[in-house]
C-alpha cells in the first residue's frame, strides 16, 4: 500500500504523522508542504510547469496492488498496451470513469479517486460509468494513473462486486467556460501588458504653446535671440502666427520677432560653410590616406617583383614560390581595389569642377539659351565626360597589364604558369580593345550629336539671313525708284526684285524643309494651333500646349522650328513697358496671298 500511494505522489504516513517510506525510496521532487507530487512519472506528464527529469528508459514504473478501506486495486498485466484515451479537451478538468462494479457506490468512487485530489463533484450513472470533476487540471492527470485497475469490492468474488476500470477524459461545458474565462483573462493582461509597453516607448507629447501676451511677447523676443533656445522659440512663433494672432495692435511685435528670426540665416550660412570645410578636410585626409595606403602597396608589390628575379628566384624551394606567387596575387588584387577607389574619388571631384565651371560661364549659358539647346549641350557634355572615363578606364587598363608582362617577364622559365599567363594576356588584350572600341562608339555618338546641333544651327540662321536679305532688298529697290531713275530700269528692277524674292523663298523653303514626319506633325499642330489664336502666342504657352501631346519635346526644337521657316512664323513684340513680350504669329496665308 506504501509503494503504491508512493507511486501516486502522495507520501504514506502512519496513524502518529510518521513518514511510512524513507526519502531514499520517495519520488524525487517531492515537496512534504505541498503533500502532493509536481513531477510524478514520466507516465504522468503535463501535471506541473517544470518538467520531470528524464529517467533512463528501461526502467518502466511498476503498477503495485493498492488497498483501500472498502475496495482493493489490482493493476493490469504489464504485458499488454497501456489503456488508450481520447484527446484531452481545453481545460479539462473533468474525467469518466467507466467499468465500475455494478454495487460501486459514490462513497467508494470518492475514497478511491479522493486520494487524486479535490472532488467538486461525482455525477454517477446505472449503467457502471461516472463523471467526476476536481478542483484543477493536473488532478485529472493523476486519476488517468488509475485506468486498467481492476477494482474489486471487499474480498468478495461475486461479478457485481468486481471490474476494470478505464479512465478518460471528458468534456464538460462547465470546463470549457472556465478555460475560454481564463483566455479572456490572459488575453486582457497581455493587452495591458502591450499598452504599457507601447505608452513607455512612445515619445513625449510636446509641451503646450501658451496664449499670446504682451509679457509673453517679450520673453520670446528673448529666447529668440538664444541660439540654443532658437528652435523652441521659432515654433512658438510659428503657432502664435498660425492661431491668428496678428492685429494691428501687435503687429509691430510679430515683425521685431519675425526680424529676429531672420537675423539668424547668417549664422545659419556661417555654420554650414564651417561644415562644409570640414567635409572638405576630411575628404582630403582620407584621399591622402589612401594614397599613402596604395604608395605602401607599391613597394611591397615592387619587393616580390625584386624577388621574383632570376638571380633571386632560384634560391627560393618550390613551396616558397608558389607562397611568394599567391601573396603576389592578393597584394595585386589589393592594390587594384586600392586604386580603384582613389580613381573613383578623382572622377567625382572631376566631375564637381566641371559642374562649377559650367555654372561660372555666363556667356555660354546665354548662349545655349538663344539657341534653345540647353538639354542637347548637357547631353554632349555628359557623353563627352562618359567617353573621357573609358578612355581613362582603357589607359588605367594598359598600365596594369604592362607591369604583369614586365613581372612575367622575369622569370620566363617557369613552366607551370606559362599556359595561364598567356591566356590571362589574352583576356587583358581583349578587354582592352573592348574598352576601346566603346571608348570610339562615345566619341562617335557625341560627334553626331554635335553635328546634328550645328545642322540645325545652321538651317535656323541661313532662313534668317535669307528672310533679311530678302527685306533689304525690296527697301533698296524702293528707294531707287524713288531716286528718279528710268522707268525701264526701275520697272526691270521690280522684276528681277521679285523674280529674285520668290528665288529666294523657294530656295529659303528647300534649305529650311522639314527632316522628318515628327517635325511635319509639329508643324501641322503648331499651325493650327496659332492660326486659333490670332494675336499670338508666346513660346512658353505653345510648348505647355504641345507637351501634353509630346513630352519629349523642348521648347528650343519649337522654336527653332519655326525659325526656319520665316514665311510660315513671325516673331512680334507685344505690350508696353513690364508686359513686353515675344509672340509668335502664323503667317502663311499672307505669304501665300502676295506669292
Amino acid at each position: 500500500w506504501a509503494t503504491a500511494m508512493n507511486n501516486l505522489g502522495i507520501v504514506p504516513m502512519g496513524l502518529r504523522g510518521q513518514q511510512l517510506v524513507s526519502d531514499s525510496l520517495c519520488i524525487q521532487g517531492f515537496d512534504p508542504g505541498l503533500s502532493l507530487l509536481a513531477p510524478i512519472n514520466p507516465m504522468i506528464a503535463g501535471i506541473s510547469l517544470v518538467p520531470p527529469p528524464p529517467g533512463p528508459p528501461e526502467m518502466p514504473i511498476i503498477k503495485e496492488i493498492i488497498h483501500c478501506q472498502s475496495c482493493t486495486l489490482f493493476p493490469q498485466n504489464p504485458n499488454l498496451p497501456p489503456p488508450s484515451t481520447r484527446e484531452r479537451p481545453p481545460g479539462c478538468k473533468t474525467v469518466f470513469v467507466g467499468g465500475l462494479p455494478e454495487n460501486a457506490s459514490e462513497e467508494i468512487i470518492r475514497e478511491v479517486f479522493d486520494q487524486c485530489g479535490e472532488i467538486i463533484a461525482i455525477r454517477k450513472s446505472k449503467k457502471n460509468f461516472c463523471h467526476i470533476r476536481f478542483s484543477e487540471e493536473f488532478m485529472v492527470d493523476k486519476s488517468l494513473y488509475l485506468s486498467g485497475y481492476r477494482m474489486r469490492i471487499g474480498s468478495s468474488t461475486d461479478k457485481k462486486d468486481s471490474g476494470r476500470m478505464h479512465v478518460d477524459f471528458a468534456q464538460a461545458r462547465d470546463d470549457l467556460y472556465e478555460w475560454e474565462c481564463q483566455q479572456r483573462l490572459l488575453a486582457r493582461e497581455e493587452r495591458h501588458r502591450r499598452k504599457i509597453h507601447e505608452d513607455f516607448l512612445r515619445p513625449p507629447s510636446p509641451p503646450p504653446i501658451m496664449h499670446f501676451s504682451e509679457h509673453e511677447a517679450g520673453q520670446l523676443a528673448e529666447r529668440l535671440k538664444d541660439d540654443h533656445k532658437f528652435s523652441e522659440a521659432t515654433a512658438v512663433l510659428f503657432t502664435w502666427i498660425d492661431r491668428g494672432e496678428v492685429n494691428r495692435r501687435s503687429a509691430n511685435n510679430f515683425y521685431s520677432m519675425i526680424q529676429s528670426a531672420n537675423s539668424h540665416v547668417r549664422r545659419l550660412m556661417s555654420e554650414k560653410a564651417q561644415h562644409e570645410e570640414e567635409m572638405e578636410l576630411a575628404k582630403e585626409t582620407f584621399k591622402n590616406a589612401l594614397l599613402a595606403i596604395l604608395t605602401q602597396f607599391e613597394q611591397i608589390t615592387a619587393v616580390f617583383t625584386a624577388a621574383s628575379r632570376q638571380k633571386a628566384w632560384d634560391h627560393f624551394s618550390k613551396a616558397q614560390r608558389k607562397n611568394i606567387d599567391i601573396w603576389r596575387k592578393q597584394c595585386e588584387e589589393l592594390r587594384n581595389a586600392h586604386s580603384e577607389e582613389i580613381m573613383g574619388i578623382r572622377r567625382e571631384e572631376e566631375m564637381e569642377m566641371s559642374d562649377d565651371d559650367s555654372d561660372e560661364s555666363p556667356c555660354k549659358k546665354i548662349r545655349m539659351e538663344e539657341n534653345g539647346v540647353c538639354g542637347q549641350s548637357g547631353a554632349s557634355l555628359r557623353e563627352e565626360n562618359d567617353s573621357l572615363r573609358w578612355q581613362l578606364d582603357a589607359y588605367r587598363n594598359e598600365v596594369e597589364l604592362l607591369r604583369k608582362e614586365q613581372g612575367k617577364a622575369c622569370r620566363p622559365d617557369d613552366p607551370e604558369h606559362f599556359p595561364d599567363t598567356h591566356t590571362h594576356l589574352l583576356q587583358q588584350s581583349m578587354h582592352n580593345m573592348q574598352q576601346q572600341l566603346l571608348s570610339l562608339q562615345e566619341q562617335l555618338r557625341s560627334k553626331e550629336v554635335v553635328l546634328e546641333q550645328a545642322r540645325d544651327e545652321h538651317r535656323y540662321l541661313q532662313g534668317e539671313v535669307l528672310a533679311l536679305r530678302d527685306k533689304m532688298l525690296t527697301n533698296g529697290d524702293v528707294v531707287e525708284g524713288n531716286n528718279g531713275e528710268t522707268p525701264e530700269k526701275v520697272v526691270n528692277g521690280c522684276v528681277t526684285t521679285l523674280y529674285r524674292s520668290r528665288d529666294r523663298r523657294s530656295e529659303a523653303a528647300m534649305r529650311g524643309a522639314l527632316t522628318s514626319e515628327r517635325e511635319a506633325l509639329l508643324l501641322g499642330i503648331i499651325s493650327t494651333f496659332l492660326h486659333v489664336h490670332p494675336f499670338g502666342a508666346n513660346i512658353d504657352y505653345l510648348w505647355s500646349y504641345i507637351q501634353r501631346l509630346d513630352t519629349t519635346v523642348s521648347a528650343g526644337e519649337l522654336e527653332s522650328l519655326m525659325g526656319r521657316l520665316p514665311s510660315v512664323f513671325r516673331q512680334e513684340l507685344s505690350g508696353v513697358g513690364a508686359t513686353l513680350e515675344k509672340r509668335w504669329n502664323f503667317c502663311g496665308f499672307q505669304s501665300l496671298s502676295s506669292v
